[in-house]
């Protein structure tokens, strides 16, 4: 590699490092959010996964040549800059449809991408034929394979792969690793397989919620057919559960009695109903003496059901110096108590004493909490039953008795572990008696599951090896693991759902699982949900999720996933890079994961020994900055940048030269206070990635919280995270002075600035909100291609002023006064900027308009102002007329042309938007960069009404461009050629 490095290797720009569709790019990652079936978070929780829509976007523009190398780089000539800019359009169409989660398996979206990038690479190829390691760097009939270092939940190899790469993946943590393995390693060596399971057999009544399975001549391309065997030994699972321990989970009989006390049930009368989930409640001793022997419940809500007409809640009955818990029907009272803890701590239901959290810890870490069922519900007809508890679903929950239990300490982890503060200090604390004698039987089954899917599969004819999956072996045997690895996968998703950190959601009538957010937090009162149920938490449910994330990953590319310090690894020689390192303290992977690997590790240790050797997760090599581990909030942090650095080190060394590498930068909530970043951590990543070798291309921000279009609430939403497009800095680069730093922004900024804006052609640009984080980019390849950048004592300059200059040659370049805008442009926008749509003295504004060679009286007959008794105000967009007509208005400044726009598309629409840019069609570039510029105003002065008009301008430029040519707007006009 070190010799590669000697000869010039010819790179021609990627569209990364260019410009990007980044508005298409980011509705399709916030839209992702809300798709659950078939989708990679289904398989196996993982923490801040990247979207798959930005992780394949990224991916393709990075090894795709941007069309405008041809003409500055010498390699090709003849093609000018609006051709380059009609040839980037159509990739950034390929973008649009590759990142639809509909066209997330479409083949034909797929090839199209996949063809051009063996295009591009055809072409660095050529491009490089006679480098001495041509044959191993730039061989044109294989494309060079796929790396990520950080993979943890996998989603970007994942994508890689689809995109027609062999995909590497590899972390230090063992179930990210498991994570990888299931998701690009294991579904091509079984591509095709057709099941060999037993069909499930219906239920009694033929209404078992699992379908029948599929005949053997369905289509089983990919990992279908292993992803139906799933769903058929997960079903054998579930049955062979239920003859052991199906006693434990029993059905509910609504007598005579209950009907009695509560007349609304008795359209169930007699019937037996299964029942969904135990709710109960912890309990403690009563701070107050009189009480001392009775143990209080600690709830933060006794309401059951809030919706309405189907409203049920929990009654404590108080009665001779104790309590019972009462379902009740109906709207709650306002006496009725809510409940009995709140932020400040518990109180005594039987006394009204206060019970602080100090009184409630100390009697958990001695030991003394318990717990009370407080209600049962039931699956109903169209709906959810709540009923009273009952001594004997009491007693059948005490029969309950684990042979095992996970004693692992929970993490001394303030932040994310709540638990030990009340004596809950192991990961066994976690979960009921009857909960771990569920997950330990579906645990077991695993292995037995393996065992009988080997011996099916040899009788169906599959050849054996001998080998298991994780020795190389192709046949049955190895096959058998596989199948476990995706139900141990299941086993380690209903943990999830079954432990005492789950809740109940009145509102959704539904379990809440453990990890609502990345924490284990302390559940006052818990939801116990039956395995055995149709409702949320089932096994069935789960296994349900894992075979169709299974069936929907491509299986079409070789996949390896490996555990390895990012650090060190040697994986990414000559590999393409993309990745999404950890960030400082935002999450702790290893602690939080130790959760999953307890369970993982009991299922699957017997088919990865060296991955599951250890009794928890590695943790002394995590780049996490957390300071209970190292000591002091200090320490941490240099242990996080140290690592971090040397990572990217390794990443600039290893990756191969033809290719960016391209890094996601995750924000911390504290870095986004008032809707802007904060100088720390993004300068601090920045200045790490410079330090490790590489030059920064381009920073794009990937806006996954985005809805739509419009800006949120306040100013500018700042994007969940930033990509960083990076090159490996030549070792030769020299130093320049600040003087030339600035003359090198002056003089390639604007053709940067108006490739993302779009140019000439009708390109969906950037919208304003995401400019000024996506044009740091160039300005930071300028800065970071040198060695240094020199102030004029000498010292070098800091990415923080590096920052500042930058930002400043983006306003020069938004600014009217740099372009050839009319007069009164420039005079309406400085009125706007003092005054906004306010009133303000004539004086000024004769002035004003002096000094911009214009007058009052011109710009009131333009029709943009009002002028009267002395006072002076700009119309706004709603005051224009609606009949206006560009082509007989001939004072029409730029300035009216822009508001009339956003008139019409915010009146009648992108179509009559359109029509109307075809009749003034020599105006669209002069609009645009006028929009960009007044959203770049408010957002700065913080009108956020005022800069949602103009950010949903340039949204729907791409719509309103395409509308204006429909309605006769000629291509010669706008001088492209499509």
């Amino acid at each position: 590699m070190s010799n590669a490095r000697e000869y010039k290797i010819y790179s021609p720009k990627k569209l990364i490092e260019v410009a990007l569709p980044l508005d298409d790019i980011n509705v399709a990652a916030a839209r992702e959010k809300s798709i659950r079936h078939g989708h990679p978070s289904t398989l196996h929780l993982w923490w801040a996964r990247r979207p798959l829509a930005a992780a394949r976007a990224v991916i393709f523009a990075q090894m795709v040549n941007d069309p405008g190398y041809q003409q500055d780089s010498g390699f090709k000539y003849g093609v000018n800059k609006k051709s380059a800019e009609i040839k980037r359009e159509k990739l950034f169409q390929i973008i649009r449809d590759l990142v639809k989660w509909e066209n997330t398996n479409n083949e034909k979206v797929l090839n199209r991408a996949r063809e051009a990038i063996k295009e591009s690479w055809r072409e660095t190829c050529h491009l490089n034929r006679n480098h001495p390691q041509a044959e191993e760097l730039f061989n044109p009939e294989k494309l060079p394979a796929f790396h990520d270092p950080f993979a943890g939940g996998g989603a970007i190899p994942l994508e890689a792969q689809r995109l027609g790469l062999e995909s590497y993946a590899s972390d230090l943590n063992p179930v990210a690793v498991m994570i990888n393995k299931a998701m690009i390693e294991i579904p091509p060596k079984f591509a095709g397989q057709a099941p060999i399971g037993p069909i499930p057999e219906l239920g009694s009544k033929g209404k078992d919620k699992i379908r029948p399975g599929k005949q053997l001549d369905e289509d089983w391309s990919g990992a279908k057919g292993l992803a139906e065997d799933v769903r058929r030994y997960g079903h054998w699972m579930r049955e062979e559960a239920f003859k052991r321990i199906g006693h434990l989970y029993p059905k509910v009989k609504i007598t005579n009695e209950m009907i009695t006390e509560r007349p609304d049930l008795k359209p169930y009368a007699e019937q037996e109903l299964t029942v969904i989930a135990w709710l109960w409640a912890r309990t403690v001793k009563s701070p107050n003496p009189a009480f001392s022997h009775v143990d209080v419940p600690l709830a933060r809500s006794f309401v059951l059901s809030s919706k309405k007409g189907k409203e049920a809640w929990v009654d404590p009955v108080i009665k001779d110096g104790n309590y019972r818990f009462e379902v009740r029907s109906g709207e709650m009272p306002k006496d009725a108590i809510e409940g009995t803890v709140v932020r400040t701590g518990g109180t005594c239901i039987l006394s009204q004493s206060a019970m602080p959290f100090t009184h409630i810890r100390a009697e958990g870490k001695a030991g003394k909490l318990s717990e009370r069922l407080m209600a049962i519900v039931a699956e109903g007809k169209g709906g959810r039953v709540y009923l009273s508890p009952t001594q004997q679903m009491i007693d059948i929950a005490e029969k309950a008795k684990p042979e095992w239990k996970p004693e692992h300490t929970l993490p001394v982890n303030p932040r994310d572990f709540k638990t030990p503060n009340y004596g809950m200090s192991s990961f066994g604390d976690l979960f009921t008696p009857r909960q771990l004698v569920a997950l330990t039987t579906f645990s077991d089954l695993v292995q037995e599951a393996r065992n009988k899917a080997i011996a099916d599969a040899k009788a169906a004819g599959m050849a054996d090896d001998g080998l298991g999956i994780d020795g190389g072996g192709k046949g049955a045997t190895a096959y058998g693991d596989a199948l476990a690895v995706y139900l141990g996968f299941v086993s380690d998703k209903v943990s999830d759902y079954w432990s005492s950190i789950c809740s109940w959601h009145s509102s959704g009538e539904k379990m809440r699982n453990t990890f609502g957010r990345q924490a284990i937090p302390m559940v006052w009162d818990y939801a116990e949900a039956n395995p055995f149920c149709k409702s949320s938490g089932n096994w069935i449910a789960m296994v349900d999720w894992t075979t169709k994330a299974l069936a929907h990953t491509p299986g079409n590319r070789q996949g390896f996933a490996e555990q390895q310090d990012a650090a060190t690894q040697n994986i990414s020689t000559n590999k393409v890079i993309s990745t999404d390192p950890p960030y400082y303290d935002n999450i702790g992977y290893a602690d939080l994961s130790d959760f999953f690997y307890i369970w993982m590790r009991r299922s699957l240790r017997a088919i990865y020994p060296n991955l599951f050797a250890t009794l928890t997760v590695p943790k002394a090599e995590e780049l996490v900055a957390t300071p209970y581990r190292h000591g002091s909030k200090e320490k941490a942090e240099v242990f996080f940048l140290d690592g971090m650095t040397q990572a990217i080190h390794n990443m600039a060394e290893k990756g191969h030269p033809a290719f960016p590498v391209s890094i996601y930068y995750a924000f911390k909530q504290s870095e986004t206070k008032e809707g802007s970043t904060s100088n720390t951590g993004w300068e601090t990543f920045l200045a790490a990635v410079i330090q490790a070798g590489f030059s920064i291309d381009g920073t794009w921000p990937m806006r996954t919280e985005m809805a739509n279009r419009m800006i949120g609430s306040g100013t500018n939403a700042l994007a969940s995270s930033v990509v960083l497009v990076c090159k490996k800095r030549e070792i030769e680069a020299e130093s320049i002075s600040r003087r030339e730093f600035q003359r090198e922004l002056r003089n390639q900024m604007p053709d940067a600035l108006e490739a993302m804006i779009g140019g000439e052609t009708g390109a969906t640009p950037i919208a304003p909100v995401d400019l000024a984080q996506a044009a740091i980019g160039p300005g930071m390849a300028i800065y970071s291609k040198y060695a240094a950048v020199l102030n004029q004592d000498g010292s070098k300059m800091s990415v923080h002023d590096a920052l500042i200059l930058i930002n400043r040659a983006i306003t020069d370049y938004l600014n009217p006064d740099s372009g050839n805008f009319d007069a009164g442009t420039l005079f309406c926008d400085d009125w706007f900027s003092q005054y906004g749509w306010g009133e303000g003295p004539f004086g000024e504004a004769d002035t004003l308009a002096r000094a911009k060679g214009t007058s009052v009286k011109g710009v009131r007959d333009a029709g943009v102002i009002e002028a009267a008794s002395g006072k002076v105000r700009l119309l706004k967009w709603s005051e224009y007329p609606q009949n206006w007509n560009p082509t007989t208005d001939v004072r029409m400044p730029i300035w009216e042309a822009c508001h009339q726009m956003i008139r019409m598309l915010n009146q009648q629409g992108e179509a009559a938007a359109g029509a109307l840019l075809a009749r003034m069609p020599e105006c669209g570039e002069p609009i645009r960069q006028l929009a960009y510029h007044l959203y770049t105003l408010c957002e700065r002065k913080k009108w956020a009404e005022e800069a949602r008009a103009y950010n949903e301008l340039i949204g729907s430029w791409h719509a309103i461009v395409a509308a204006s040519l429909e309605a006769g707007h000629t291509q010669e006009q706008f001088g492209i050629d499509i």
